[in-house]
């Protein structure tokens, strides 16, 4: 029996923010896992066609999305899953909202993709905790926050 193997990908969606004040009024904690996944398949759709919607249609998930962190993890299948790749990295808008993805990791396991979630998330609170200044011993709520999100992408299942 051969197991159906996957490609796991961690995907920063950095908001660029709207020229109108009129257009802000709208949120990233707007955004759900079918709008993106509705993005997603626009984006294989338009830049590889029917043939491309074929190859990653069938085994395309997210498996989580923070609006908090912009963090999305999205399976995909093992062998076409550079044409996801290139899918998630040439997406410019979702649900009208325009972002830039940044591809952040690839993993052949989710629990690789979990630890890399968590470890992202350290990285960019450290990059916040340096810009404030703010000395090692210093209690904020970023604490707070790494704890809950980490229990959240520690959560999921495969």
């Amino acid at each position: 029996m051969v197991r159906f193997k996957n490609r796991w990908l961690l995907v920063e969606l950095l908001p660029i923010p709207a020229p109108l004040p009129s257009q802000t009024a709208r949120t990233q904690e707007d955004i759900t896992n079918k709008q993106i996944w509705a993005a997603l398949k626009q984006s294989v759709i338009t830049h590889f066609g029917d043939t491309g919607w074929g190859a990653v249609g069938s085994s395309l998930t997210i498996k989580y999305f923070s609006p908090r962190t912009n963090l999305c993890i999205i399976r995909v299948a093992r062998d076409p899953h550079k044409l996801a790749w290139a899918s998630v990295t040439l997406m410019t808008t979702i649900d009208g909202r325009k972002f830039i993805p940044h591809v952040v990791h690839v993993s052949g396991t989710i629990k690789q993709a979990q630890l890399a979630a968590i470890r992202h998330n350290r990285e960019v609170v450290a990059r916040y905790r340096a810009r404030a200044k703010t000395p090692a011993g210093y209690q904020d709520s970023y604490e707070e926050f790494l704890q809950t999100s980490a229990q959240e992408i520690e959560a999921l299942q495969d």
